[in-house]
């Protein structure tokens, strides 16, 4: 009788030396000379004598996975878009603040290690790096046999960045009187998949469907990668005009837009500014979603926001549109009024983010 072994036990570690040999050369390519060590080190290593100039800087970091959109990859065997979205949702949390993101690290967990497939993940991972101008310095693959399936894995990551303390952007520099610029989301991004996955579920369509309104099929609908928006959006610091950012994730666009006013103001957002993507429509018809809903749960469109002094809008707006990323005035801040009502910035005690008006087209 044969004793147990830990391939017996479900965990193929020839299969996981093979998947990190495949993915060294998408990593390398996201590496410049700060990054010490090269690959395969139990800790990423990376020189910060790169912020010696630097008066005062202060560190960002964040982290996030890309949620239950990693169900909808599994379920059409399509790997290699799943790490821009991982990417998208780190990064532009940190950019935010105003920080310039050094590196990343990444962590997949799955139930059995397919080397190509794991490799296919950070591939994408590394693109979008390379996209955002961000090292990944390292991560993990763990086997998680009887825990996951064996088809299954999920991913998450994290960012650490750097900003000089006095151009730290945020709710101190806002004003009664700025306006907002859009930046145009990707699709659905990364957000809200639990309520699209149950709606077309319940309305019995399958991701190979082809959807007139797209062009395409539901399955590369709704895996197109959240936008990235670290590049444009940290050049238009150069306009001297930016007071804060808000990266539009979970709860919508006035939630997200909340969390960086302060207290005193309220900003205003026109919905005729801008007409949704036709993933958003049909999801609200198909489902009878309500509009409330909709917008707590999805971008709808807009995935990033600058909150800009009025004079230099215009020179942000085409900064942005300069990078190939559709941006527009979307609305204006304001003093708070008693009738605005109470913050509703997720659970943060800032200011107050209301919608206005019809969208254009719906």
């Amino acid at each position: 009788m044969s004793g147990t072994t830990y391939a017996s036990a479900g965990v193929d570690v020839v299969a996981g030396d093979r998947a990190v040999e495949l993915m060294k050369a998408s990593v390398a390519r996201t590496q410049g000379p700060e990054v010490v060590g090269g690959f395969g080190g139990f800790a990423g290593l990376y020189d910060v004598s790169v912020l010696k100039d630097y008066r005062r800087p202060l560190l960002a970091t964040s982290t996030d996975g890309v949620g239950t959109k990693v169900a909808v990859a599994q379920a059409l065997d399509v790997h290699d878009t799943i790490g821009a979205d991982l990417v998208g949702m780190v990064v532009d949390d940190v950019v935010v603040c105003g920080a310039t993101p050094l590196f990343m690290t990444d962590y997949i967990a799955c139930g059995r290690v397919v080397p190509e497939r794991m490799a296919a993940i950070v591939a994408g991972i590394a693109r979008a790096c390379e996209e955002a101008g961000v090292a990944l310095v390292g991560g993990e693959t763990a086997e998680h046999p009887g825990l996951l399936g064996a088809e299954e894995y999920d991913v998450a990551g994290a960012v650490t960045g750097v900003v000089e303390a006095d151009e730290l952007l945020g709710p101190e520099k806002v004003r009664a009187g700025d306006v907002l610029v859009a930046m145009a989301s990707s699709g659905l991004h990364s957000n809200g998949y639990s309520l699209v996955r149950r709606v077309v579920a319940d309305a019995g369509w399958a991701y190979d469907r082809h959807v007139d309104e797209f062009g395409r099929t539901l399955g590369e609908e709704l895996l197109v990668p959240t936008r990235i928006y670290a590049r444009p959006a940290l050049a238009t610091l150069a306009t001297g005009g930016v007071h804060a950012m808000s990266h539009v994730t979970g709860g919508g666009l006035a939630a997200n837009l909340a969390r960086c006013l302060p207290a005193d103001v309220t900003a205003e957002v026109d919905r005729s500014t801008w007409t949704p993507g036709a993933v958003f429509s049909v999801v609200r018809d198909l489902g009878q979603v309500p509009t409330d809903d909709l917008e707590r749960t999805l971008n709808l469109g807009v995935g990033m926001v600058a909150v800009v002094a009025a004079e230099q809008a215009q020179a942000v707006v085409d900064t942005v549109e300069q990078a190939g990323m559709p941006a527009w005035v979307c609305g204006e801040v304001r003093s708070r009024t008693e009738e605005d009502g109470a913050s509703n910035g997720k659970g943060i005690a800032g200011g107050v983010a209301l919608l206005r008006g019809t969208h254009q087209g719906w």
